[in-house]
């Protein structure tokens, strides 16, 4: 995987919680109880939910994801909308589906957790085609090819 795909998993990684933080902090409830919950997606921990565990299987799975997305990306380019779009079809798998095995996913409020899938695909989608900085100070965009000299 390339480095921009990389840093943007990484940066839709961090900002795809704010939905389901702030709605944590909004109702009073716990702002960690998702990442607990993604503790029990690691095998041998469904009933085990704790915060190493759920960070940890919280960028194994964001970079999984990240790897679609980016391969997609490659056909088509997603952006912000498209990306948005996957999003919600990654939640459709993920809290429709997988979650039905995990109880302590499927215990999660609902729409924050959709709205955090919504923000990593928009993001991560957003980010895979901006453009990269060179030595020189200009874009990859600006300055293509020339890598010989």
């Amino acid at each position: 995987m390339k480095a921009g795909a990389v840093k943007a998993g990484a940066i839709a990684a961090v900002v795809s919680g704010v939905p389901s933080t702030a709605h944590a902090l909004f109702t009073g409830g716990d702002v960690l109880a998702a990442t607990r919950a993604a503790g029990t997606l690691l095998p041998g921990r469904r009933d085990r939910p704790g915060i190493t565990a759920g960070l940890v299987a919280h960028v194994l799975v964001s970079a999984a994801w990240t790897v679609v997305l980016a391969t997609a990306d490659r056909r088509y380019r997603l952006g912000v909308t498209r990306g948005a779009a996957a999003g919600l079809a990654i939640a459709a798998l993920d809290l429709g589906i997988v979650a039905r095995s995990y109880p302590a996913v499927r215990a999660l409020p609902r729409v924050p957790q959709i709205l955090d899938h919504l923000v990593f695909g928009a993001v991560t989608g957003a980010l895979l085609h901006r453009p990269q900085r060179t030595d020189q100070g200009t874009t990859w965009t600006t300055s293509p090819g020339c890598s010989e000299l």
